[in-house]
């Protein structure tokens, strides 16, 4: 198969859907691989690098999409992008198409197969290819938050971990998961007082047999959210339904309760948003003010250490992107129910149902397209 990756275009990522390592075990397996010129610079990969392994350079995003079998992203495809796409094309990438009704309509309208990196599942119930970005959002969310709590930056001016005779920050974590559970540890490991809240009570008994002497963690109803909320100088949103929108948590009348300069870093801001107020925002203008709290909302955090990131999601989608270049997708998804569960778009035919629900759509069952 022709494996093609372009440049990301999304302002400021840096990631690239392929790294050397990838494009090397996909040609010694008998398929080319063809990457955008300077696809891989952000994260430290050069032209060479990949010209060592086997693979082709081309000059454009053009080329790529009309070479290529399949195209390997990091993030959604952006509107230019989309148009490029073709029938019977097949695209593995994040979507996040519940929030999304323009994209969703391009692809659905461009005849392309498309698997969601962040709805593939395994064994366990858990996300295999979310799972590395959401180890990397989560451990940024702290840093970050402690940076939009800086009063040169609008927020409170506190420090996370305090000072002798002055105590720590107050941090709140919405959502005891992956993102939650390597947010607690950093804030905690900062010095900060972390407290994580989810409805789940098994994960609150794990996440207090494993981290009780590191954060403290309470359950999520609504009143406990506010309470906490409203004590809080940095409130992080870690919550997700897989392939769905986020539920919205925090009202915009509940910020008024909230303490003047707190910090909300929204991590579920790819899948809509968990806090009213939310919207997107990009490294480059990623704070913005709404009624004195200070809104920390970048779509693609993980961005900013791209070179981490990618490596890390390459590691996880490596087996998933041979699987689909050597058997073909539709003999891949039938071996394989969790990359069966990846399946959202097929020749016009909208595949997750929580997708379809969350925009209004007809959906088809994955396997029904098989």
């Amino acid at each position: 198969m022709k494996i093609g990756c372009p440049k990301e275009i999304k302002p400021q990522e840096f990631r690239v859907g392929i790294t050397p390592n990838a494009a090397q075990e996909a040609v010694g397996r008998g398929h080319s691989v063809v990457i955008e010129t300077s696809a891989g610079v952000g994260s430290g990969f050069s032209d060479e690098d990949y010209v060592a392994v086997g693979a082709s350079i081309l000059g454009t995003a053009e080329e790529v999409f009309a070479t290529a079998d399949m195209i390997v992203k990091v993030k959604e495809p952006q509107p230019v992008e989309r148009k490029m796409l073709r029938e019977g094309q097949l695209l593995f990438t994040y979507l996040h198409l519940a929030p999304d009704p323009a994209q969703t309509k391009d692809l659905l309208e461009s005849g392309a197969t498309c698997i969601a990196y962040e709805t593939v599942t395994d064994d366990r119930g858990g996300l295999p290819l979310l799972a590395p970005m959401s180890e990397v959002a989560g451990r940024l969310a702290p840093q970050v938050g402690a940076w939009t709590l800086q009063k040169a930056n609008g927020g409170r001016g506190v420090l996370m971990g305090g000072v002798p005779g002055v105590g720590p920050a107050r941090v709140v974590v919405i959502g005891g998961g992956v993102v939650g559970t390597h947010a607690a540890k950093v804030a905690a490991g900062m010095g900060a007082d972390v407290t994580v809240l989810d409805r789940s009570l098994p994960r609150l008994r794990y996440l207090d047999d494993v981290f009780g002497g590191l954060f403290k963690n309470q359950y999520s109803s609504a009143g406990s959210t506010i309470e906490l909320v409203r004590q809080a100088d940095l409130v992080i949103g870690a919550v997700l339904v897989h392939g769905a929108a986020a539920p919205k948590l925090i009202s915009r009348a509940q910020l008024s309760e909230m303490k003047p300069g707190a910090a909300i870093v929204d991590v579920a801001i790819d899948q809509g948003g968990c806090f009213e107020t939310s919207h997107a925002t990009t490294h480059q203008d990623p704070i913005y003010d709404v009624d004195g709290i200070m809104h920390y909302c970048v779509a693609n955090m993980p961005g900013a250490v791209a070179r981490t990131s990618t490596i890390a999601l390459g590691n996880a989608t490596l087996p998933f992107m041979l699987a689909l270049a050597t058997k073909g997708w539709k003999k891949a998804c039938a071996d394989d129910k969790h990359l069966l569960n990846g399946l959202n778009v097929h020749a016009g035919k909208l595949t997750y149902a929580a997708v379809g629900e969350a925009l209004g759509l007809e959906t088809v069952d994955a396997s029904s397209v098989l």
